[in-house]
C-alpha cells in the first residue's frame, strides 16, 4: 500500500515559495531593463564596433512591423514574439520582449529597476538563509551531496527519466543523482553567477575594487553572462515544472504545501521463468565392449543383449 511520507520540512517549503516569487519578479523586471538596450556584447564596451552576440529589434516595413533576432550573426524573423509583438490594446509594439513577459507591462526603465533591485536583496537573503540552514541541519550533506554509488548511476537515471520511469517505495523518499547534481548547480553555480554578474554591472562596485570585473571580460561581458545565467535558471524552472506535472502534480504540490508526499509501493519483481528439461536417461556401460555406452532401444544395445543371451546358452 502507498504511504504518506514527510518529505519537506517547513523552512525548505517557505524558502522554496519565496524563491519562486522572487525569481519570477526579477526575471520579468530584468526583461524590461533589457528592453532599454536589447543587445548583448562581449568585452568592456558597447560602442565602436563592439562584437554583438545577440540583438533583438523591431522594424517597420511596407508589409507592417517585423521582429528580427540576430544571434551570432544569423538573423531570424521572430515577429509576434520578439522584436514586434501584439500589445494590450490590439496593436503591435516594437519592443524586444512583449508586454505580458515584463514588469511593469508598460515600458519604464525606472520602475523596472526599482522592482529588480528590491527583489535582488530578497533573493540574496533567502539564498544565504537556505545555505546556512542546510549546513546547520546537515540537509546539504545528507540529502544533496551525491555518493559514489549515486555518481555510478547517472546513466541509468538518465534512461529512467527519458522513459518516464520514476522511483517508487524507499527510492522515492530520496533525491536521485540527477536531482542532486542539478540542485547543487543551481544553488552554488547559477544563482551565484547571476548575482555576481549583476554586481559587476555596477560602476560603484567596479570603482570600489578596480579590475575584478575585467576577470570576467568586462562590464558588457558580465551583462551577457548575467543574461545567460538568468535564462539557464529559467530553463531549470521549466524542466522542474514539467517533471512536477508528469510525476504527479497534486502529490508534488502537497509535499511543498504541508510537507507530505505519497510514496507508491514498489512494483513486484517478476519471478524468473523456470525451464523444465526432460529427465536424462543414463544408459548402462558395457565393460565387455570397451566401455562404450549402449543406449536402451538402440541397435547396438539390442545386438549386445543378443550376444550376451547367446553366450549363456
Amino acid at each position: 500500500m502507498s504511504q504518506l511520507y514527510y518529505r519537506h520540512r517547513l523552512p525548505v517549503r517557505l524558502m522554496h515559495w519565496i524563491n519562486v516569487v522572487v525569481f519570477v519578479v526579477m526575471l520579468m523586471s530584468g526583461l524590461t531593463i533589457f528592453n532599454a538596450h536589447p543587445t548583448l556584447y562581449w568585452g568592456d564596451e558597447s560602442y565602436g564596433g563592439a562584437t554583438k552576440l545577440l540583438q533583438i529589434r523591431g522594424v517597420n516595413t511596407d508589409d507592417g512591423p517585423v521582429g528580427l533576432t540576430t544571434l551570432f550573426g544569423r538573423t531570424f524573423d521572430t515577429t509576434g514574439l520578439l522584436g514586434a509583438a501584439p500589445n494590450a490594446h490590439g496593436g503591435v509594439t516594437l519592443r524586444a520582449f512583449p508586454y505580458w513577459s515584463t514588469i511593469p507591462s508598460f515600458y519604464s526603465l525606472a520602475e523596472a529597476r526599482r522592482w529588480h533591485f528590491f527583489f535582488m536583496w530578497l533573493l540574496i537573503v533567502n539564498g544565504l538563509l537556505y545555505v546556512l540552514w542546510s549546513l546547520a541541519t546537515r540537509h546539504l550533506s545528507r540529502d544533496l551531496a551525491p555518493t559514489t554509488t549515486d555518481l555510478k548511476s547517472i546513466w541509468p537515471s538518465v534512461k529512467d527519466h527519458v522513459r518516464f520511469r520514476h522511483p517508487r517505495g524507499e527510492a522515492a523518499k530520496h533525491y536521485n543523482v540527477l536531482q542532486k547534481l542539478t540542485y547543487l548547480s543551481v544553488i552554488f553555480a547559477w544563482f551565484p553567477l547571476v548575482i555576481l554578474m549583476g554586481f559587476a554591472m555596477s560602476p560603484m562596485l567596479d570603482a570600489l575594487a578596480p579590475g575584478w570585473v575585467d576577470f570576467f571580460g568586462g562590464r558588457q561581458s558580465a551583462r551577457t553572462l548575467h543574461f545567460v545565467a538568468a535564462f539557464a535558471l529559467l530553463a531549470f524552472m521549466a524542466l522542474h515544472v514539467f517533471l512536477v506535472i508528469t510525476t504527479g502534480l497534486w502529490n508534488n504540490m502537497r509535499s511543498m504545501i504541508d510537507g507530505h508526499y505519497r510514496v507508491r509501493p514498489e512494483l513486484p519483481v517478476p519471478a524468473a521463468p523456470v525451464t523444465e528439461f526432460p529427465p536424462i536417461d543414463y544408459a548402462p556401460v558395457d565393460p565387455t565392449d570397451g566401455g562404450r555406452t549402449r543406449r536402451p532401444g538402440s541397435r547396438a544395445a539390442a545386438a549386445s543383449t543378443a550376444d550376451r543371451a547367446g553366450s549363456k546358452q
